[in-house]
């Protein structure tokens, strides 16, 4: 396939890219380079340096004829969406639009659509939370990941260009920023590392579902290669993780040993999220291959390698 993976240059998209790239495909990379880095681009990507929102971007989808999209650029933190819900609506709703307006008109062929478990679902009726779970997002970052969801549809039904929707867990492993994307668990290693303090949000026993990114990049070749009517899949692992046991488990995979201080909650957070699978078994025949105990010792090994703190 002759591929275009936006967000390519961040954390979980370089993965995708890298991965793809390693299939025999063509991949070519769009990112405006807020969050991601040059450096993250294999050489083989050509790397576009353009925002999902913009004219260029637009008419580059119309110039290349891409069978596949690969979208992962979006405004990512849930904090952000909730402090500033314009911006969050102009990059994930009006930027995929910018983009599939560009990609009807062109030919595209396939879609697979980053967007996410916990913060559509919200707070979980019962857990884990599968496909058919209600659907009431906390933050305008859920809501706009769920409105995309429902564009797809759209186009889809209007258009006839399919797609998957990935439903991501908590997404961890080496390359995340800190800064730019807000993982927790970067977040505590660049501190940890660097001598700092680490903050825990409220009393730390709030639950995420971990999930490490080779795992995430195997669910999207899966899903460039499923064929059945578009849906939506959660790719994580069915174990949550509470915070102050994954500070530990960092510690310890640092062997740093500090403690971490708290301090108030985050607006916009909710309080669990674990997701099931079963559905990506069966649909993808993908499941998590990586532990957490293993996915944290090569993030952390990444990490320190880095040289964080010299």
């Amino acid at each position: 396939m002759n591929i275009l993976v936006t967000g390519g240059a961040g954390f979980i998209g370089s993965h995708v890219t890298n991965l793809l790239i390693n299939q025999g495909h063509t991949v070519e990379v769009l990112d405006n380079l807020s969050s991601g880095f040059r450096e993250n681009v294999p050489p083989s990507a050509k790397l576009h340096i353009m925002d999902v929102q913009s004219p260029e971007a637009s008419a580059l989808i119309q110039e290349k004829r891409y069978t596949a999209l690969v979208h992962h650029a979006a405004q990512m933190d849930v904090r952000r969406s909730v402090s500033d819900p314009a911006f969050d609506v102009q990059v994930n709703i009006l930027g995929l639009i910018n983009l599939m307006e560009a990609g009807r008109k062109s030919g595209l062929r396939k879609v697979v659509f980053a967007s996410t478990g916990g913060a559509i679902y919200g707070e979980p009726e019962a857990g884990p939370q599968s496909e058919i779970h209600p659907q009431q997002p906390l933050s305008p970052y859920g809501i706009s990941k769920l409105t995309s969801e429902k564009l797809l549809h759209f186009y889809y039904h209007e258009y006839g260009i399919p797609y998957v929707a990935l439903r991501y867990g908590n997404v961890y492993g080496p390359r995340q920023n800190s800064h730019g994307e807000a993982g927790v668990i970067a977040i505590f290693s660049e501190r940890l590392l660097a001598n700092q303090p680490t903050i825990i949000h409220g009393d730390g026993l709030q639950t995420r579902d971990y999930v490490y990114v080779d795992d995430v990049a195997r669910a999207n070749l899966a899903a460039l290669n499923f064929n059945e009517s578009p849906t939506a899949f959660n790719i994580g692992t069915g174990v949550e993780t509470d915070v102050v046991t994954l500070h530990r488990k960092l510690q310890e995979a640092l062997g740093i040993h500090r403690a971490a201080k708290h301090g108030p909650g985050k607006p916009g957070e909710q309080r669990r999220s674990v997701l099931d699978c079963t559905k990506a078994d069966d649909g993808l025949s993908w499941k998590p291959e990586v532990s957490l105990h293993e996915g944290i010792q090569r993030t952390a090994d990444w990490f320190a390698s880095q040289k964080i703190g010299d």
